[in-house]
């Protein structure tokens, strides 16, 4: 099957061959007809996405063109959507509903798109599977029995599944990049500070970011062009240069583009059937004029260990506000502090956990400057070693995974694996650089992913050189069977 694009939308939105209205319809019953097979959706509401159509019909027909207009989104359940609740993939959320939009969902309303659902993921953005979720495991369009990636599990798979040509996941390690990776879909990691992070469920501040997720590079530039600009709400956001590019994204040329490829990357834990799709990637590239040269990240066999220092420090931070007081389902009892633990115990599953007790352990006393302190000087030099490579090449491609989509439950018993299908792209968000993941080809029907990583605020350029890719290729517009 071919997959429907943004752009596919918005041509027949714009020329009557289609009403918003019939678009969400549409998009409504396919979702509510695949969904008992995915598990990708937390939470529907039908009227508000049909009221919001029939505004977006109004605008049509007033003759009103934007790129979003009309166009449905699906949103990961950890960003605010005003009525609807956001789970966050935990009990512990209780009955939240959301007395507000988050920033980059109001910017997404008022060009005109339909937010359709609300997507499942792992708990608080916690996992690499799709299998950390109080409200079940999401399963992999392209295969039930393997995992679709995580954290935005669900957001990813809905794309991939032809619920929505776009959709809004969180990447703090690759959580937006790894699942397009194994459900054959496009997503960007933005550089830090190009969407706003308001209304977002904090997990680890420093490294979350809000991605896009669609069919193509195209696709997912018109969606940022809206979104993208800075926030009053959100003192970290930022202007992005040359945005004004995006709603009528061209791709790039090719000839010339110096493509860097860490050695360290490519090593024996990469599958060799990965291996061979990259290399037929990159030899495509080279064909059409770009130069593929070695360059050397010598820090990043230190990723893993910083990333986790890091990211569980945040979290044990961050989640401390779920304690049944002001935020968190409460467990009932006389005594505050067995209803502050028994809520904790009962709301939070285990990986959330094992999260939070590492990280109390990294910032306890004596113990701070050891792993914590360390762990940020060490995000210096794997910055560094970025800005050094950047000086030889305009782009650096690098493995998205070291295999395809690992069958589910194959990792859950080894907590120190699971992490490991993370180290080709928690380096990224350490730097804060943008990083985009394309469909790269397939191995035994199961897609693989290329991330393609740009210097900061290069975001527009790795979205032209990512079109410029997938108008040599047709991987990304392949989608999973799923008529029945």
């Amino acid at each position: 099957m071919v997959a429907t694009t943004l752009l596919d939308w918005q041509t027949k939105l714009r020329t009557g061959g289609l009403t918003a209205t019939e678009a969400i319809t549409t998009a409504l019953d396919r979702l509510e007809r695949l969904e008992p097979r995915l598990n990708a959706i937390t939470q529907v509401n039908r009227d508000l996405a049909l009221s919001a159509a029939r505004a977006a019909d109004e605008r049509l027909l007033r003759g009103d063109r934007g790129c979003m207009l009309g166009i449905p989104v699906v949103v990961k359940d950890n960003i605010n959507l005003k009525g609807m609740g956001s789970s966050q993939g935990s009990a512990i959320s209780g009955s939240y509903q959301s007395p507000y939009n988050a920033t980059v969902i109001q910017r997404l309303v008022d060009a005109g798109a339909v937010p359709l659902a609300k997507a499942n993921m792992d708990e608080f953005a916690m996992g690499s599977s799709g299998e950390y979720s109080a409200l079940g495991v999401t399963r992999n369009p392209w295969d039930n029995s393997r995992v679709p990636g995580g954290s935005s599990s669900g957001a990813v798979a809905a794309v991939s599944a032809g619920y929505a040509p776009y959709s809004l996941g969180t990447d703090t390690g690759g959580s937006v990049r790894l699942p397009a990776g194994f459900c054959g879909v496009s997503a960007l990691r933005p550089t830090y500070g190009v969407l706003s992070r308001y209304g977002v469920m904090a997990m680890a501040s420093s490294l979350d970011q809000i991605g896009p997720i669609a069919v193509s590079a195209k696709d997912i530039a018109a969606g940022l062009s809206v979104m993208t600009g800075r926030d009053p709400h959100d003192s970290t956001s930022l202007d992005l240069p040359d945005a004004s590019r995006l709603p009528e994204l061209q791709a790039s040329k090719l000839k010339g583009l110096r493509i860097g490829l860490p050695k360290e990357y490519f090593t024996e834990g990469l599958s060799p059937a990965v291996k061979d799709v990259l290399e037929t990637a990159l030899g495509r590239l080279a064909s059409e004029g770009a130069e593929v040269v070695e360059v050397s990240l010598p820090h990043s066999r230190f990723a893993i260990d910083t990333y986790y220092l890091i990211n569980t420090s945040e979290v044990s931070s961050n989640l401390s506000r779920f304690d049944g007081v002001r935020f968190g389902a409460r467990k009932a009892s006389e005594d505050l502090h067995r209803m502050i633990s028994q809520t904790r115990d009962e709301g939070f599953g285990s990986e959330a956990k094992r999260r939070i007790l590492l990280g109390a352990f990294c910032l306890s006393k004596g113990y701070y400057e050891a792993f914590y302190l360390k762990a940020l000087k060490v995000r210096t030099l794997i910055t560094r070693d970025f800005q050094e490579a950047f000086k030889k090449v305009d782009v650096i491609a690098t493995p998205l995974s070291p295999s395809t989509a690992f069958p589910i439950g194959s990792k859950t018993a080894s907590p120190l694996e699971m992490y490991l299908a993370d180290v080709f792209t928690v380096t990224m968000a350490l730097a804060a650089l943008p990083a985009l993941a394309i469909p790269a080809g397939f191995v035994e029907g199961l897609p693989v992913g290329i991330q393609f990583v740009g210097p900061s605020l290069s975001d527009v350029r790795l979205l032209e050189m990512g079109a410029a890719f997938q108008e040599l290729t047709d991987h990304h517009l392949q989608q999973p069977n799923l008529d029945f």
